[in-house]
């Protein structure tokens, strides 16, 4: 039987290796979006807005952070909610992560 100690320090390993995960994937998409329930990472995000405050959020091509999951990589998602929904663009690779030094004047 497994102690708490133990099951902790498996759950704490799983997320690791689930952040290794993320890291090594990230470069592969375009978004990022949170909802109340999940993290996904997609190159395609579609939000619409309906009756009674309902957002559907449509995802192709995307990456799910679950640990229990043991397929992360799917081809579309339909999320339903009246929640937030917060969708962040990535910057691209090829894009400068570094403000350029600013000339000076003497």
């Amino acid at each position: 039987m497994m102690s708490d100690d133990d099951i902790e320090r498996f759950e704490e390993e799983r997320e690791l290796e689930l952040y290794r995960e993320y890291r090594d994937v990230l470069p592969m998409f375009t978004y990022v979006i949170e909802t109340e329930r999940r993290f996904y990472l997609a190159n395609q995000v579609q939000l619409t807005a309906l009756d009674e405050g309902w957002v559907q959020v449509e995802l192709n091509d995307a990456w799910v952070w679950d640990m229990f999951r043991p397929a992360r990589f799917v081809a579309s998602v339909r999320v339903m909610t009246r929640r937030d929904v917060n969708v962040e663009e990535l910057a691209k690779r090829d894009e400068p992560t570094t403000i350029p030094d600013t000339p000076t004047t003497t």
